[in-house]
């Protein structure tokens, strides 16, 4: 059947479509929202029910030229055309692939000179980790509170962000270790500090908060990481600390400046492996090319990089980018996949990475990011946002309770979305507190921005609105 032909028959049996999809799609996966989508071109997508909805998530991240762009579509078109699956055992290369090697030697940290492709950021991580292993010849792997590396086994069993993504799937991999990450906001040592408020603010480096250089840290959590080397993991078997440089799933939460250096030194102390995961802040999504290059205070390479999400636009392609020797430790026919590094993937990064430098999204996403936190700072006087915080477009918004607390009542971030999505844009939770997060394309203009924090107040005043006036004034 005709796309145009399928469309219309799933506009004309819409009821008969939504029956289908609850008895024969897996109900294990989370949906947030009844819509079908239909079409998408730039930031909105259209619904088999006539609708336009604004998009703030772009696909957790991922459509980082905006939907459909036209020399992605060109770029897919033209390499479907000409070749679609070159499988990587077979041959030694293909000429998309060639021309993505090119290409990520100029964006990736200098030390970064070879590389692995696959298909999800999960897969990505599951060979980080073997790679790891091999390398260092330990097995134990520190992951940090609050992460998401993925929903594989391997990956699964470093993310914490949330119980469910774990639960009920034990014994998950072994040798894990489970490290604080810096929440400033919640830091105890930050509250109970006579001086606490001058340590941290909500979006500290906008103005007119303090830069974000000068925010400072009780290191804490570096004090504990320190303590685990010497308490559950030993250096001696410690192959690799994973960590986001600006949390994912787990609220966008980003660390103070001295974190990374601090990790990047322990991991040269003891020949660990540092891992940094980008797959949702990297690729221009804070306005550098990885996000990691926004928190580091100081020049901090990886060992190992993570990238996914928007390096293709859409399209299934991940990887992982390492140092000359990291390879070293792996036998022959270790890593592999039938997918990695096909020639439609490889061309349709070829194309984002091109449109993303030729359009100067990384600018884009560093006004557009801007101009949504500072929008969000003018509804902190009205309604219970305790925190603004991420990079560029990867914004995330965290609400206190209506007595002015830092907890908020279950729920609120899903009836925040819930009410997003009955003005038509798309918005998504973030994290195991009240958190929503903003992902829209790099693409996304100002009047659009514009229209997403009109909605996005509207949301609040819903939520919120008569309810929390009368707390604050009582």
């Amino acid at each position: 059947m005709a796309q145009q032909s399928l469309t219309a028959a799933v506009r004309a049996g819409a009821s008969d479509a939504a029956q289908r999809i609850a008895k024969h799609l897996s109900p294990a996966v989370a949906k947030s929202s009844d819509f079908i989508a239909e079409r998408a071109q730039g930031t909105y997508v259209y619904t088999t029910d006539g609708q336009k909805h604004l998009d703030m998530a772009a696909g957790i991240g991922v459509e980082s030229t905006g939907h459909c762009h036209p020399r992605v579509v060109k770029a897919i078109q033209e390499q479907a055309a000409q070749f679609i699956h070159a499988q990587q055992n077979i041959f030694a290369s293909n000429v998309a692939q060639v021309g993505l090697l090119d290409r990520l030697l100029k964006i990736v940290p200098p030390s970064l000179t070879r590389f692995f492709f696959a298909n999800s950021g999960s897969e990505a991580v599951d060979n980080a980790i073997k790679v790891a292993r091999a390398h260092t010849k330990r097995q134990n792997i520190i992951c940090f509170e609050n992460s998401f590396h993925g929903r594989t086994f391997g990956a699964m069993a470093l993310t914490t962000s949330k119980t469910y993504y774990r639960q009920g799937f034990a014994p998950l991999m072994p040798q894990v270790v489970v490290a604080p990450y810096p929440y400033c906001l919640h830091c105890k040592v930050r509250a109970a500090h006579p001086e606490g408020d001058s340590w941290y603010k909500v979006q500290p480096n906008v103005s007119p908060y303090d830069p974000y250089s000068a925010r400072t840290c009780c290191n804490g959590p570096v004090e504990s990481l320190k303590w685990i080397l010497k308490q559950q993991s030993a250096p001696s078997e410690t192959a690799a600390i994973i960590v986001e440089p600006i949390m994912g799933e787990g609220g966008f939460l980003t660390p103070p400046p001295s974190f990374l250096p601090a990790l990047r030194k322990i991991c040269d102390e003891h020949g660990i492996v540092l891992i940094i995961d980008e797959v949702q802040s990297g690729v221009a999504r804070t306005g550098k090319w990885w996000g990691h290059q926004h928190v580091s205070g100081e020049a901090v390479e990886p060992d190992i990089m993570i990238f996914a999400k928007g390096i293709a636009s859409g399209f299934p392609f991940a990887g992982l980018a390492t140092r000359d020797n990291m390879f070293d430790g792996l036998a022959l026919g270790t890593m592999g996949g039938t997918y990695g590094a096909a020639p439609l993937a490889c061309a349709t990064a070829n194309a984002t990475l091109d449109v993303i430098e030729d359009e100067n999204l990384l600018q884009n996403s560093t006004d557009r990011g801007r101009q949504l936190v500072e929008g969000i700072l003018r509804m902190t006087d009205k309604y219970p946002i305790i925190d603004v915080r991420g990079r560029g477009l990867m914004c995330a918004v965290e609400f206190g309770g209506h007595d002015g607390g830092l907890s908020a009542s279950p729920g609120i971030a899903a009836a925040i979305t819930k009410a997003a999505g009955k003005r038509n844009m798309l918005l998504l939770v973030a994290g195991a507190r009240e958190s929503v997060r903003f992902l829209p394309p790099l693409t996304v203009s100002e009047g659009e921005i514009a229209e997403a924090l009109s909605i996005f107040g509207d949301c609040l005043e819903e939520v919120f609105g008569i309810s929390h006036m009368e707390a604050a004034s009582a």
